[in-house]
């Protein structure tokens, strides 16, 4: 999977400028963008400020919220100015992508209080794309941009909205501004960052449907694999998922996740969940690892750190995994993990952790 973001960003500033600046000699203080209260001027203002605040965050690996700081415009600073300034914040977070580590994450507030290189990229993609399109409309003018960069934000920060064949249209609809065939029109929107959770000696970082797609098409999935990875269960796991958000079936925190060793920053495995809790509040886990990784306690350690987050939440009582009856190893896993063995079906014996 080709790394993703530098690219998108300066992709949609370009448009970004493309399309407003043949109105560069209005007033844009006295024009109200489409579907906001701020001038088009505010909202022209506001890309600005959302790019370099998401540059600096990544940038300086801000932890607990975002780096204290604002920008301002110089007395007298004309349209074309801002046009300009767009242009390079977007040129800064552009940088700050391309240069940040892989495995680096840093402060956003929504939804699990982190996102990675990727998810600033995209989020700083989706603030170009949604107020241009308000700026657009307020002045009147025309703007679509390339429907894969649309879609490209939409697999990696929008995993719980169902795509459909028109890119941009949903993420209109996705973000409050449009409508779609068969769905209500939102009136309240956010994205949703990937959730990773953190062990002593591991981080289980949730799969976007991006990774997903390429990790089934025998890709790498945007993580730097040990010898033997991605080992087929994880393939096939992406696959399902894959089909799942496809359908309007996903929910991001019942999904995928990678295993990625905290000292190297390498993929050893994958685990997760095979499907959303059913009404009694019973979710199956599934996992597995590289060859090279089995033996030191891995897999327990993810099975363990992924049952705590589960079994926290209001909507999960019940987790089970169905263990073949010859895979020693994996029954070792489980029990190790706190699990009980329960029953048995004909994929095997059933285990079982509760609250």
């Amino acid at each position: 999977m080709h790394s993703w973001g530098g690219d998108q960003v300066e992709e949609a500033v370009a448009g970004c400028v493309a399309a407003l600046r043949p109105a560069v000699d209005r007033d844009w203080t006295e024009v109200k963008a489409s579907g906001l209260e701020w001038s088009c001027h505010e909202t022209a203002f506001h890309i600005a400020e959302d790019l370099i605040g998401y540059a600096a965050n990544l940038a300086g690996g801000a932890k607990d919220g975002y780096v204290p700081f604002e920008i301002t415009l110089d007395e007298g600073t004309d349209n074309t100015g801002l046009l300009h300034l767009i242009e390079s914040m977007g040129a800064l977070l552009a940088a700050a992508v391309r240069t940040a580590p892989r495995e680096a994450r840093a402060f956003h507030p929504y939804p699990f209080r982190s996102a990675n290189r990727e998810g600033f990229a995209a989020m700083g993609v989706a603030e170009v794309l949604a107020h241009t399109y308000d700026i657009a409309g307020g002045l009147g003018l025309e703007y679509e941009p390339p429907a894969a960069l649309a879609e490209s934000v939409l697999t990696r920060i929008f995993p719980h909205v169902q795509p459909s064949p028109d890119h941009w249209r949903t993420f209109l609809w996705a973000t409050g501004r449009g409508e779609l065939p068969g769905r209500a029109r939102l009136t309240e929107w956010r994205w949703n960052n990937n959730l990773v959770l953190p062990t002593d000696r591991l981080t289980l970082q949730g799969i976007t449907p991006a990774a997903a797609r390429d990790l089934a098409a025998g890709g790498d999935g945007g993580f730097d694999w040990i010898e033997g990875g991605p080992y087929d269960g994880t393939r096939e796991a992406s696959g399902f998922m894959l089909k799942a958000y496809e359908e309007g079936l996903h929910r991001p925190e019942f999904g995928v996740f990678a295993l990625v060793r905290r000292e190297d920053g390498r993929a050893i495995g994958g685990i997760g969940f095979h499907g959303v809790p059913d009404e009694e509040g019973r979710t199956e886990i599934g996992y597995d690892l590289t060859e090279p990784a089995r033996g030191h306690g891995y897999a327990t350690e993810a099975v363990r750190a992924l049952s705590d987050w589960a079994l926290a939440r209001d909507d999960v009582h019940t987790l089970f995994a169905t263990i073949e009856r010859d895979n020693i190893p994996s029954h070792s896993v489980v029990t190790r993990a706190g699990f009980r063995k329960t029953g048995e079906d004909e994929e095997g014996l059933v285990y079982e952790l509760g609250r």
